[in-house]
This record gives C-alpha cells, sequence and structure tokens, in this order.
C-alpha cells in the first residue's frame, strides 16, 4: 500500500459551502467596519509602543527574504503594517487598500520574524502581521485556499482530511507493513504524540520512526485520536476561535490521558500555536509539560536513553523559523546531530539568523504566491551550497514540503531529510 498522491495544503480545494466568515456575502462598508473593531481590539498598549516605536532605519527590510528576492520596496515588514497604523491613526481605509493588502500579509510574509530579531527597536514586526491577519479574516479577506483549509480543519479536525478513521487506516497499514507496534488511544500514558497532518499523509515514515524510537526507550506513549492534530490553520488564517479549538483537543487528549509530557511534531507554526500560546487559550497553566520533537530527543540523548550510531557524511541543518528563532530550540537539534557523530557544517547566517525556507505561515497554501516563493528559495539555495554538505536535514514538514517543491521547481540536486527519521535509522543495535 502507498500513500495517496499529495498536493499542497489548499491545493484543487473547492470553497467550503459553509464559510463562517461569509467572505463572499459582506458590503465594503461592513468589511471596512469589521477590520476596524479587529484592528482596535488587538491594539493594546504594548502594540501601540510598537506603532509610536518605528524610526524608518530599514534594517526589516534587509532581513527580510521577500524584499531581498525582489528588492520592491512593498515588501519591506513593516509596510505590511500600514493598515493597522492608519487605523490606530483614526486614518480612514477603504476595502479596496484592505484588499490591496491581503498579498502583503498573507502571500509575501511567512512570520518567520527575522525582522523581529533585526529591529533595533524590538518591535515584533511579525507578530503584529498576525494580529493583522486577525483583521482580514474578520473582514472576510483571506485567501481563498488558506481559509479553504482551516475551514476544514475547524469542521473535521484536520486540514488535510486526516480524521481519526484515516488516521486508524494508516497506523494500522504502517504497523504491519513496517512490523512495528504503534500504540493509539491508549487510556493512560506518559506521553502524548501529536502529529502533523503532513506527516499522516505526505511523509508517513515519521510514524514509524517515532514509533521505533519510542518503543527502543521503553517509553510510556500513545497518539490520541481525539487530540493527535497539531496543525494549526486558525492561527495562520487568523481566526483566534479556530486557533482555540485546535489547541484546546490536544490539551483535553493529554489531561484524559494523565500525560506528563505532550510531544509536539516536526512542524513550526504547531510549536508556536501550542508551547507559546498554548496556555493563554486554555486560560491556565498547562498541566504537562510541552517539547518539540527536537527536545525531546535532545533530552533522550543526554539521558542515556537513545544509542545512536554514527552518521556518515557530511550534513547542514536547516532551523525552521518558528522551532528556532521564534521558539528558541535552537541547540537541541544540533545536540541530536552531535550525537549521531555527524559532520554538521554550518550555513552562512545559521540557527536564529537562519533564513526561513519560503513556505511558513501558510504561504505554502497560497498558488498566487508561488512566485515570491520561488524567489526567496533561492536563497536558501545558495545558503545550502555554500556549506559543501552531502545531506540536509531539518525538523519541519511544512518546511520539508517546501522544500520539494523548490527542489522540483529548480531542478535542485539536493534532497531535504527529516532528523527524527535519521534518529530512527541509526538506532544502535540491541545488547546481546
Amino acid at each position: 500500500m502507498t500513500p495517496p498522491d499529495f498536493d499542497f495544503p489548499g491545493r484543487g480545494v473547492e470553497r467550503p459551502a459553509v464559510r463562517y466568515d461569509k467572505q463572499g456575502e459582506l458590503t465594503d462598508s461592513e468589511r471596512v467596519e469589521r477590520a476596524m473593531q479587529a484592528f482596535a481590539r488587538d491594539t493594546t498598549r504594548t502594540v501601540a509602543t510598537y506603532l509610536e516605536s518605528c524610526i524608518r532605519c530599514g534594517h526589516c527590510a534587509e532581513a527580510c527574504h521577500f524584499y531581498v528576492a525582489s528588492h520592491d520596496p512593498q515588501y519591506t515588514p513593516i509596510w505590511k503594517l500600514q493598515p493597522f497604523r492608519r487605523l490606530y491613526k483614526k486614518k480612514k481605509i477603504t476595502a479596496q487598500e484592505l484588499r490591496d493588502w491581503q498579498e502583503l500579509i498573507y502571500d509575501s510574509c511567512t512570520l518567520c520574524g527575522r525582522c523581529t530579531l533585526a529591529c533595533p527597536m524590538g518591535i515584533d514586526i511579525a507578530g503584529l502581521v498576525t494580529r493583522a491577519r486577525h483583521a482580514m479574516f474578520a473582514a472576510g479577506l483571506v485567501p481563498h485556499e488558506l481559509h479553504a483549509v482551516a475551514e476544514r480543519a475547524e469542521r473535521e479536525g484536520s486540514p488535510l482530511g486526516a480524521t481519526p478513521k484515516v488516521l486508524k487506516e494508516r497506523i494500522e497499514w504502517l504497523a504491519d507493513e513496517h512490523e512495528v507496534e504503534i500504540a493509539l488511544d491508549r487510556p493512560q500514558a506518559d506521553i502524548l504524540i501529536t502529529l502533523s497532518s503532513i506527516e499522516i499523509m505526505k511523509y508517513p515514515a515519521s510514524l514509524v520512526a517515532l514509533a521505533k524510537i519510542l518503543n527502543r526507550m521503553g517509553a510510556s506513549w500513545t497518539i490520541r485520536s481525539d487530540g493527535y492534530e497539531a496543525t494549526n490553520f486558525g492561527l495562520l488564517s487568523g481566526n483566534s476561535d479556530w486557533q482555540r479549538e485546535m489547541s484546546l483537543r490536544m490539551i483535553q487528549a493529554a489531561i484524559v490521558c494523565k500525560a506528563e509530557t505532550l510531544v509536539l511534531p516536526e512542524c513550526g507554526h504547531a510549536y508556536s500555536a501550542l508551547r507559546w500560546q498554548g496556555a493563554n487559550m486554555y486560560g491556565r497553566p498547562l498541566p504537562f509539560r510541552v517539547l518539540h520533537i527536537s527536545e525531546f530527543l535532545a533530552e533522550a540523548v543526554r539521558a542515556g536513553k537513545l544509542p545512536l550510531t554514527r552518521l556518515a557524511g557530511s550534513i547542514t541543518f536547516h532551523d525552521p523559523c518558528q522551532i528556532s528563532r521564534r521558539g528558541g530550540a535552537t541547540s537541541a537539534p544540533r545536540e541530536v546531530l552531535a550525537a549521531l557523530g555527524a559532520d554538521l557544517r554550518e550555513m552562512p547566517s545559521a540557527g536564529d539568523a537562519n533564513w526561513c525556507c519560503g513556505g511558513g505561515g501558510g504561504v505554502v497554501t497560497v498558488h498566487r504566491a508561488d512566485d515570491h516563493r520561488h524567489r526567496a528559495f533561492e536563497l536558501k539555495m545558495a545558503q545550502i551550497d555554500a556549506t559543501g554538505a552531502e545531506h540536509l536535514a531539518t525538523s519541519c514538514s511544512n518546511c520539508r514540503l517546501t522544500f520539494d517543491d523548490g527542489q522540483a521547481h529548480f531542478q535542485w540536486s539536493k534532497q531535504m531529510e527529516s532528523l527524527l527519521e535519521l534518529v530512527a535509522d541509526h538506532l544502535a543495535p540491541r545488547a546481546a
């Protein structure tokens, strides 16, 4: 049995019959009014301070892959906040201007945060763009493909149709095909494993890798069909209610099975949504730890629970923006690679300053953003080629998907690999 054909999330989908934001049913005056209300709701003291602090230095422009790849001033990150600024200054804005800004806020921003890192005034530009998306969603101005997958996630529990039934079928197939036990719906476990739709539908070897590693460690673990989907298109589309519901499914599943640790998959924005925003969505501190899979692997290595064989050849690591720069888990994959004895060749501007792959923030779902993505991806190719490394690895399936597309588009010879799968492939043999 082989996985079904898979395209980018949102490609080829029809507009859903139920449109919760009534995208096609608003008048221009209603769009403006809804946007203004959302902007006003999000204009906290912190936001006001940010908007007052910009000194127009231009550092954020040189930090943005979309600007550097095009040298078009409209892609300067701070310019993307102009509607926010105008409404903050109580200046009028039109529905057409909101439509014009839709491309800047969705198509040409991956929320990677490199602009935030570069800002001498400490303005969280990426965070402000996220807030601007709240207003765009309220105004019914989310790109069709992105809205469709977000609505499907709200309706079915998965943006790519990886429903509990599909999950169970794939686990049964993978367990049989690879002769590995994959724990599903155990009533109690120390570790709750969550997954990305992209892994389930595109990279199912990741599920096998997880099972091999956890079983080898003798861990008490499970996947729960009532809370396994970690991708959060509510966050990416700008719908806070959907974001909260998607997070609460995992939180409640962890509480039900009394998990001490919830492990997030190789997915950047899933880490951002639950690790750094989950407690706010829940309304109180989470009663368990939240770790990205790379952090979990690094802990296991540190504790001597994960003996590994040597990885032959040289390798370079692509830091996913939401996990490294925005999330702080920069050292974890390097600990794992060190345990593999890898010849790690760092890219220029690696780690927290790494260039984005160009597909995050929901950009990979939007057809009209393809040219933006491909121009930005040329920066990644140059960055990687400069290392001379034989292998590439990352810890985000969305990045991996974007790399696969870039490889095909440019006929590039490099192939992105999964850090998780590399670890599973290099588990040391059991002692006799």
